[in-house]
């Protein structure tokens, strides 16, 4: 069964898109998604997965049960292997789900630097929000916020119709993960 409504996938490394994330998208696209549906709206972010748990496991089992993938698109989520793990893993339920008209279950906000995306997603419409990037928490006192609000407004208006035209569950949706990084080298003590 689905448990989530959005995932949003993101570069988690680096400062300004996770500080951006937490700060601005993640908070006010829930609470605006929430406000405008029938029901309780469950959006994941990668912060929700408790201290010692299996990070890999938590990620595809959200993954697998989510309906919509928001990634916040930026040159380096390109280059990042989780990133792409999820990304595809969305494009191949796409297919899918589809039969043989690919149903979209991929919804990009644009972060920053469009231009250095590769091809198959740059032949997306995605939602430019480069112009509202600003990942510090005081943004949200400024006038241009307002416009950042508006934005995320369009974006659920968007979203709750993907969110109810997903396909029904199943439980063998492709979800792939990077393989597990190598074991360190033991270090040799020093006498």
């Amino acid at each position: 069964m689905y448990e989530y409504d959005v995932f949003i996938s993101y570069q988690r490394s680096g400062h300004d898109v996770p500080a951006w994330v937490r700060n601005h998208f993640h908070p006010r696209l829930t609470e605006v998604l929430d406000n405008n549906l029938y029901r309780d709206v469950k959006v994941f972010l990668d912060d929700q997965i408790p201290t010692g748990a299996n990070w890999p496991g938590q990620l595809r089992s959200a993954l697998l049960r989510t309906r919509v993938l928001v990634p916040v698109c930026s040159p380096k989520y390109f280059k990042d292997e989780w990133c792409l793990a999820e990304w595809h893993s969305m494009a191949k339920r796409e297919e899918l789900a589809g039969d043989g008209h690919p149903r979209q279950l991929i919804y990009p906000v644009i972060f920053c630097d469009s231009w250095n995306f590769p091809d198959y997603a740059s032949e997306r419409r995605m939602r430019d929000l480069h112009k509202w990037s600003q990942p510090f928490e005081h943004y949200q006192a400024t006038p241009e916020y307002i416009g950042f609000n508006e934005q995320i407004g369009q974006i659920a208006k968007e979203l709750e119709e993907l969110i109810e035209l997903a396909p029904d569950w199943r439980a063998d949706w492709p979800v792939l993960t990077p393989a597990p990084e190598p074991p360190k080298r033991a270090r040799m003590p020093r006498f």
